[in-house]
């Protein structure tokens, strides 16, 4: 019987070493034919051919001393199962080599790729748009701020009102954890990324501006080169996204509404106090928003009282708060500094008739005006609006009135259709519609546009009602003027001061 198990383990041996020299044969032909093609592979198998060997020498030394017992059968047979083993796992790690290859190189190939696809930095000047820039959509936030206390109409309890009248309404910040509120604002979440969109540009257009506008440079050139960047960032495109408005620059004693026509010589000098007032939009949605460059160190503290109300300002504001009481605390802000400029101090006065104003979609001033000043109309904010909160500070007699060449133009929000007989006038106004709609527009961009000899066209439709003029506003000749703005967002859950920036 022992014998028969003998017999039949070496006969399973025996066999078992026929089907694997065939595949080693085999091995040996393919690597015959693989040398010339791939001299790599080729060392690899000559390896493993090598390796082969010495294990079947091993196995067959063993063999001879061992006989023909059960034992040394049974050795054998595990012994080329083992080497069979061995060899597979060799393959797989070959393979598996062969394989961290590829992925490396190919690895490398896509990080290449990534780097040629990545997101986009910005050059110098500026010239990439804001939405190639974040390609996610996903813009940068403004200032986030809680609404002020006690200013959401809302109280803790009416019995612990009649407990103790001192006691506090309760505070707004409610607002940030009320899921009602949350979901609003998400709701409203594209009409906020298009603000922002239009605040990013604005803020890089206005760092840029700061890094090159000098005395010795005409007002047309600095205009020129500022909306230039502005339409390249905001990717100027008809109605859906372009500049809300002509370029302020006005200066000295001109609070507003100046930028130059074609011909005009005037030129920025170093005693100059020039209000840079510029707007961009995405689908109608404006940002509203204005900085004062001065060179003279003397009028830093006319910069600093101006800035330091608007920011009260904007600080006073939410929902439910009165105009009139959001001018009365601009008034006082202001009012507290004095500057001296020339040998002579003058109090800081606030230009009583200019103002703030609620922001709609395609429209700059939509119906609401934010006094500078104690008084005015009693009408709240109101969730969901868009403010522009601006300040203007004189040295002179704190009112406006216009003056010198028109440059800015707005069609009529409101007006109906109107019988129009010159044909120029009709050409114009389809070139007004086509362009700007309800958004201002001036002269200079009407020559842009290859129009010509369009004045008595234009006075025809202002003589209508249907474009209204905005002419330059002036205090007294000899008085400084300056101005901050910030456009605000009243959100359900925060207020954003989305056009803020870390230059103001």
């Amino acid at each position: 019987m022992r014998h028969f198990i003998s017999q039949s383990l070496i006969m399973a041996e025996l066999q078992l070493q026929h089907e694997v020299e065939p595949q080693l044969l085999n091995g040996d032909d393919l690597n015959e034919e693989k040398e010339d093609a791939d001299a790599a592979e080729s060392v690899k198998k000559k390896r493993r051919k090598k390796k082969r060997n010495k294990t079947a020498a091993a196995a067959a030394g063993t063999n001879e001393a061992e006989g023909d017992g059960e034992a040394g059968g049974v050795g054998d047979v595990t012994k080329q199962l083992e080497q069979q083993t061995l060899e597979d796992k060799e393959r797989e790690e070959d393979g598996e080599e062969d394989g961290d290859e590829g992925e490396n190189s190919a690895g490398k190939k896509k990080k290449k790729k990534k780097k040629k696809k990545g997101l986009k930095g910005q050059t110098d000047p500026p010239s990439v748009p804001i939405c190639e820039l974040y390609p996610s959509g996903d813009f940068p936030k403004g200032e986030e701020c809680e609404y002020p206390p006690s200013k959401d109409g809302c109280v803790t309890s009416t019995s612990s009102l009649t407990r103790s009248s001192s006691l506090p309404l309760r505070s707004a910040a409610w607002r940030t954890t009320s899921e009602e509120k949350r979901a609003l604002d998400r709701a409203n979440e594209e009409m906020w990324s298009d603000f922002r969109q239009a605040a990013e540009a604005h803020r890089q257009v206005r760092s840029y501006v700061r890094s090159w506008i000098k005395p010795g440079m005409t007002m047309i050139d600095i205009c020129e080169k500022l909306e230039d960047c502005s339409r390249r960032l905001i990717k100027e495109n008809g109605l859906k996204a372009g500049l809300a408005f002509p370029t302020g620059c006005s200066i000295n004693h001109c609070a507003a509404h100046y930028t130059p026509n074609a011909g005009d010589p005037t030129v920025l000098r170093y005693d100059d106090v020039c209000k840079i007032d510029f707007g961009t939009h995405i689908n109608g949605r404006i940002i509203d928003c204005a900085f004062t460059v001065t060179f003279n160190p003397k009028f830093d503290r006319l910069l600093e009282a101006v800035r330091d109300a608007t920011n009260t300002g904007i600080k006073f504001a939410g929902i439910d708060v009165r105009l009139c009481d959001v001018g009365e605390t601009i008034q006082e802000v202001m009012e507290s500094y004095e500057v001296e400029i020339d040998g002579k101090t003058y109090q800081v006065k606030p230009i009583r008739n200019l103002n703030g104003h609620s922001i709609g979609p395609y429209r700059i001033h939509s119906g609401k005006t934010v006094p500078i000043v104690k008084g005015g109309e009693a009408t709240r904010m109101e969730e969901g609006e868009a403010y522009a909160i601006e300040t203007f500070g004189s040295t002179g007699r704190g009112a406006v009135h216009d003056d010198m060449e028109c440059s800015h133009y707005m069609k009529n929000f409101n007006v109906g259709h109107v019988p129009i007989r010159l044909p120029r006038a009709k050409h114009l106004l389809n070139v007004i519609n086509e362009n700007f709609g309800t958004l201002a527009f001036c002269r200079r961009w009407l020559d842009r546009l290859g129009e010509s000899k369009y004045l008595m066209a234009l006075k025809n439709l202002c003589d209508l009602g249907i474009i209204d003029p905005y002419p330059p506003l002036c205090d007294i000749k000899g008085s400084y003027t300056a101005q901050y703005e910030h456009t605000i967002l009243l959100r359900p859950t925060y207020k954003e001061v989305v056009s803020r920036g870390d230059d103001y």
